[in-house]
């Protein structure tokens, strides 16, 4: 199998790191070819900081993964995420040096460049620039301006800003692990891809990614990007509460709250406990499920009002950006019972958990539909659209080629003439030959009668 037909998601998180391989089929469905999964060391909260166990993680789950799937990997999809990320809103103009000629997608890039030129903050670098509405000449909200004519064309931009240095550790990681890195994804944006619908995308819903170290957040309306952001909390910290509330290790915490975890205490009954075995020969320690719910409680209820404040911020209490599909709870931390009804009382929008394998055609025993794997779907969807749109534009090239055809025919259209010249003598008759003969005869008797010529003058001179 060629490297061509396949692509590959790089999935760093908090407390795992997926490698996920696949392609599209004949019905335009994606086909998972292999899954790999290892457990991250080397990350906190979105960030590296510990270089070569990040690099010992990322080996570990692309070498499962290139073993269930057959095929070697070397170009990735990777996200980012981490407290370091924030956006803005930016417009932009370019004026167009032919206006007579429509919009492509040149004109779009260029100004898209333009916007990257944009001075940061030290030590930041734009990640994204997402356009949101165009503007060509005087009219406005355009949503798709290729094709179009005019002399001016102007955008809204979201642009999404990360600290270089965390980049840069990103990059080094995956090309410490032997991989090329292909793009560099927003999380967030990644799951949007794996879970919403243009439906959704369209009447405006906000997308909650809850993972380990941070909940990524990001709002959709008018099948526009409207806000991004990431949360500096997930389902670690909670981890971290039950295990100094209940006074136990760390791998019980996280086995109490995946296993018997509630986000609503009043929804569990007092007279239910759970035991935990006591360490080295120590009494069994029994915790009460509604103890356990209450401790849960106040730190999700903490996130969702962040996620809250977020909300407000973009403005989706207002009328026109109303969100009216609501919110998609996706991501690791999601699976935790009772979650969406905690978070319709706490935002009041109806919310759903999104699960990730909608668009995967050969999830047959259901593997990849836990919300935990929205976001390296959602990479490897991204890895697919590059891979599309760079095969769409080798497509494209032979229609472009008679101008660069010209400039490199001018250069040996004489060599070729001379080879005609010498094939065409090569093949001339018997008389054309002798006549040839007989011409080359007549110059070297003329070159001889001016020697003569010449000697017979010097004679005279004497």
């Amino acid at each position: 199998m060629e490297n061509q037909e396949y692509s590959v998601g790089l999935d760093i998180g908090t407390t795992k790191i997926v490698a996920i391989v696949g392609r599209r089929n004949a019905h335009g469905k994606i086909e998972v070819l292999g899954v790999g999964k290892a457990k991250s060391l080397g990350v906190h909260k979105g960030i590296v900081n510990n270089i070569s166990q990040t690099i010992n993680s990322i080996k570990a789950a692309v070498s499962e993964a290139q073993s269930s799937a057959g095929v070697p990997i070397r170009k990735v999809t990777v996200g980012i995420a981490g407290k370091h990320i924030r956006s803005l809103q930016h417009s932009d103009y370019i004026m167009r040096e032919h206006p007579d000629k429509f919009i492509t997608d040149d004109d779009i890039e260029a100004l898209k460049d333009q916007v990257k030129k944009l001075v940061m903050l030290p030590g930041e670098e734009i990640i994204h620039v997402l356009p949101q509405e165009y503007k060509v000449d005087s009219e406005g909200e355009i949503q798709e301006p290729i094709g179009m004519h005019g002399k001016r064309l102007e955008a809204n931009f979201h642009v999404v800003v990360g600290q270089m240095g965390s980049i840069r550790n990103i990059a080094r990681c995956v090309r410490e692990a032997g991989l090329e890195m292909e793009a560099l994804t927003l999380e967030p944006l990644a799951s949007s891809e794996a879970v919403l619908t243009k439906e959704e995308k369209e009447a405006g819903v906000a997308i909650v990614d809850i993972g380990g170290g941070t909940t990524d957040i990001a709002i959709f309306k008018d099948n526009i990007i409207r806000h991004t952001c990431v949360i500096p909390y997930g389902g670690g910290i909670i981890t971290e509460d039950i295990k100094e509330g209940c006074s136990i290790i760390e791998k019980h915490a996280e086995q109490l709250k995946v296993k018997f975890g509630s986000a609503v205490p009043e929804l569990e009954k007092d007279s239910t406990y759970v035991t935990i075995p006591g360490l080295h020969g120590r009494p069994d320690k029994e915790i009460s499920l509604k103890t356990l719910a209450q401790i849960i409680n106040a730190r999700v209820e903490e996130i969702l009002e962040m996620v809250n404040t977020e909300l407000k911020a973009y403005g989706a209490f207002e009328q026109k950006k109303k969100l009216i599909a609501g919110i998609v709870l996706t991501g690791g931390g999601s699976n935790l019972k009772h979650l969406r009804q905690l978070a319709n009382y706490t935002t009041g929008f109806d919310s759903r958990i999104g699960f990730a394998n909608e668009y995967i055609a050969n999830d047959k025993n259901q593997y990849l539909k836990g919300p935990e794997f929205a976001t390296s779907i959602g990479l490897l969807m991204e890895s697919l659209k590059i891979r599309d749109k760079k095969q769409n534009a080798e497509l494209q090239e032979p229609v472009q080629e008679p101008v660069e055809t010209k400039a490199e025919t001018t250069v040996p259209v004489a060599e070729t003439i001379q080879e005609n010249v010498q094939q065409a003598e090569a093949v001339q008759p018997e008389h054309n030959v002798s006549e040839q003969q007989s011409k080359k005869a007549a110059k070297l008797t003329f070159g001889q009668s001016l020697m003569e010529k010449v000697k017979k003058f010097f004679e005279e001179v004497e």
